[in-house]
């Protein structure tokens, strides 16, 4: 049994083709993140001669280094050290510990960093694929060339390439980073100190996660963005509910606002605004955007380019302008997320030898990280309304769940969107306590297809968050009802 996430292949009377005599490799993925590890590793499961290049300091690729699990190891040690989640039962006083340090939280983020590294090179050498360690370029379409760090070069050749080499915060030309006091989402990583004050500039996901993590410690936090509105792609209600909650921890929101520059210092930064507003800050954290690790790959010679933000165009197969060469995760755009370029890895590998695959692209769930989580799958009320779908809403709230009380959540909810004459599911909308665990049942009724009568008659362990669904399903029901037998003549 695979324990990588790949499922090994059965046996088959008709073994793979043998290997083309012209290359060096079948196939070679640039980068060991979450989608070149898993193209690598499907690729090798399909008895394919496969190699992963990366460089020395980076095993694991952004998603372990930089990125997914330090942001993610670093809310759990906030989480925990806060106590937050157990203030609602012992007071909005309680601490796990009363002065947090940088090094507290930063220590169980280094600890899980090691580990996962340790965990992606296991699985790549125990799958058989070659590991090179260096910067990559190419020199034709099929020519990869690596330079160590010891400017060492190496060429190798491979009928198929896939591009995964993540992405890096864009850093606008107006702005001087002077990684102490001016910093985007990877300078946050190696503070030296948790800062009383802070100034996030960009509303999206990584703004809004770390925002909210350093609001949980007691930094004060102004968060700016141009746009109207934070977290656009989410439920209007779902953002409400955590704009409400930032705000019980002092969250300042200049959304609307455009940034016209920042003046530091030794004493901290000054940050300006184009309305002519100035808010100072110990620090300032840039999230605008991210940029496509691209610029060093040498496209032009595999026939290739990158947009103004390093991303690469591909097909509905993952595929770029040169047919042989895939492009997955952050550096073709959204979702940009570790979980959908896990899967886009696996299957670029598998067309690439013409392997069945199916993609259940329009039901992947969104995680959001923020304190508290937020998760959803499928469509929003703004697009069924748009396309004049009727639907009706089922709603559950954890004050009104024993598990919630239990746990001291009186903030979640979970949302259901159902269609009103079949009765499918069409989108789950959840904000709380695991949220980003929860939405996963809705995910596999709606990828089969169910409808919500399987939550009304089923029966959920209790007490449980999972009677959420349960819940609002009957919410949903039972308002469909009511419209029927008030329509009767």
């Amino acid at each position: 049994m695979a324990t990588d996430g790949i499922p090994d292949e059965p046996d088959r009377d008709e073994q793979p083709p043998p290997p083309d005599p012209r290359y060096d490799y079948d196939l070679v993925a640039i980068g060991s993140g979450p989608g070149g590890q898993k193209a690598a590793i499907a690729a090798a499961k399909l008895g394919r001669r496969v190699a992963v290049i990366e460089r020395r300091h980076m095993m694991g690729g952004v998603s372990v280094n930089t990125g997914t699990i330090p942001s993610k190891t670093l809310r759990e040690a906030v989480m925990y050290l806060t106590g937050m989640a157990q203030r609602e039962v012992y007071g909005a006083s309680y601490r796990v510990k009363s002065d947090i340090t940088i090094e507290d939280l930063f220590a169980r983020t280094q600890h899980v960093i090691g580990r996962e590294i340790e965990v992606v090179r296991a699985q790549l050498l125990r799958n058989h694929v070659d590991i090179h360690n260096g910067a990559a370029a190419f020199v034709d379409p099929h020519t990869i060339e690596v330079t160590d760090v010891d400017g060492r070069r190496s060429r190798f050749t491979s009928q198929f390439v896939v591009i995964a080499t993540g992405s890096r915060p864009h850093r606008p030309d107006t702005v001087q980073f002077d990684e102490r006091t001016v910093v985007d989402s990877d300078g946050v990583l190696a503070l030296d100190r948790v800062p009383g004050s802070m100034v996030v500039v960009g509303a999206g996901i990584i703004g809004i996660e770390y925002a909210s993590m350093f609001a949980a410690l007691g930094t004060r936090v102004t968060i700016i963005d141009k746009r109207p509105t934070m977290l656009e792609m989410c439920d209007p209600e779902v953002v409400e509910s955590l704009k409400f909650h930032l705000r019980d921890l002092s969250v300042s929101f200049r959304l609307g606002e455009e940034v016209a520059g920042v003046d530091s210092s030794p004493r901290g930064t000054v940050t300006r605004l184009a309305s002519g507003k100035k808010i100072a800050a110990d620090t300032v954290m840039y999230s605008a955007g991210r940029q496509g690790q691209t610029a060093t790959l040498d496209l032009a010679a595999a026939g290739l380019e990158a947009d103004n933000r390093g991303r690469i165009h591909v097909d509905d197969e993952y595929r770029t302008a040169q047919p042989h060469i895939f492009a997955v995760g952050d550096v073709i755009g959204f979702p940009a997320l570790a979980a959908t370029s896990m899967d886009q890895g696996r299957l670029a590998a598998y067309r690439a030898f013409d392997e069945p695959a199916r993609e259940l692209a329009g039901i992947q769930p969104i995680g959001i990280y923020t304190i508290p989580e937020i998760s959803y799958c499928g469509r929003t009320e703004d697009e069924l309304t748009r396309d004049s779908v009727p639907y009706e809403v089922g709603v559950a709230r954890y004050r009104e769940l024993a598990r919630g009380q239990i746990v001291g959540d009186s903030y979640g909810m979970l949302k259901l969107l159902v269609h009103v004459d079949t009765r499918e599911l069409l989108g789950v909308h959840i904000f709380g306590t695991s949220a980003t665990d929860l939405v996963h049942i809705g995910q596999a009724i709606m990828a089969c297809g169910g409808t919500i009568d399987y939550l009304v008659d089923t029966v959920l362990n209790y007490p449980t968050l999972s009677e959420a669904y349960k819940v609002a399903a009957l919410d949903a029901t039972n308002k469909i009802r009511a419209v029927a037998r008030f329509s009767e003549v």
